[in-house]
């Protein structure tokens, strides 16, 4: 009588689930909008909702705001996004965990970039312009990736469904969530990644925020899984 064959691991189980890659995501976004918003001159890379409402201040010639800022993250964030659907194009129908390593990778590689040019050139009108398009292109990247996974509740980026999902479906609205804790993790990265970076720009300038946005990304490349 012939011993059974163990299963055979599926490749796609190893590592770390999306959801918890997808929380960690949204950590590194508060990072990097902390950094646009207060380092770069009232602009978004991560958050284009806030972003196009910016572009509408600056346009209307609000103190504070610029029009040429606002437009290249929105401009570099659109490429990055159209660079994203090219990647889901073609590793979109195999494995997810590759498609979501690679994805990340190059995010690490970009936000890497952007935070050894604010250690090699801090303060500098070019610094401002190539930290705005990196992380930009970055989030456009990542978000057209975390769109395609269509992993639920978890854009990374931007949270207005998140919160009205959270209230209108709470007891005291419909009482139909069943997904409030990754709701309620989501805000909290969020506000976790905003409330460090924010601390760590305004005491220690904006290389560093940038390298643990770049290392906590290349973190989580190595350990994503394919599974949600």
């Amino acid at each position: 009588m012939t011993t059974p064959s163990p299963p055979v691991a599926d490749p796609e189980e190893r590592g770390v689930r999306l959801v918890v890659v997808l929380l960690g995501l949204t950590v590194v976004s508060g990072l990097i909008d902390a950094v646009s918003y207060l380092g770069l001159g009232r602009v978004f890379t991560a958050n284009m909702t806030g972003n196009v409402v910016v572009l509408g201040f600056a346009a209307a010639g609000a103190p504070g705001f610029s029009v040429p800022h606002t437009a290249t993250s929105l401009a570099c964030f659109l490429l990055g996004a159209v660079a994203g659907g090219r990647v889901a194009a073609r590793y979109g129908k195999g494995s997810r965990r590759r498609w979501a390593r690679l994805t990340l990778a190059a995010e690490t590689l970009l936000v890497g970039a952007s935070a050894a040019v604010a250690f090699a050139w801090p303060d500098t009108p070019g610094t401002r312009y190539a930290l705005i398009a990196l992380t930009a292109f970055a989030m456009g990247l990542r978000n057209a990736t975390v769109r395609k996974l269509g992993i639920p509740d978890l854009t990374t980026t931007v949270l207005t469904m998140t919160l009205t999902g959270l209230a209108s479906e709470s007891r005291f609205g419909d009482a139909t969530g069943h997904r409030s804790p990754r709701r309620t993790a989501s805000v909290i990265a969020m506000l976790a990644g905003a409330a460090l970076g924010a601390w760590l720009v305004l005491h220690h300038g904006l290389g560093i925020p940038l390298l643990i946005s770049a290392v906590l990304s290349g973190v989580l490349a190595v350990v994503a899984s394919g599974r949600e």
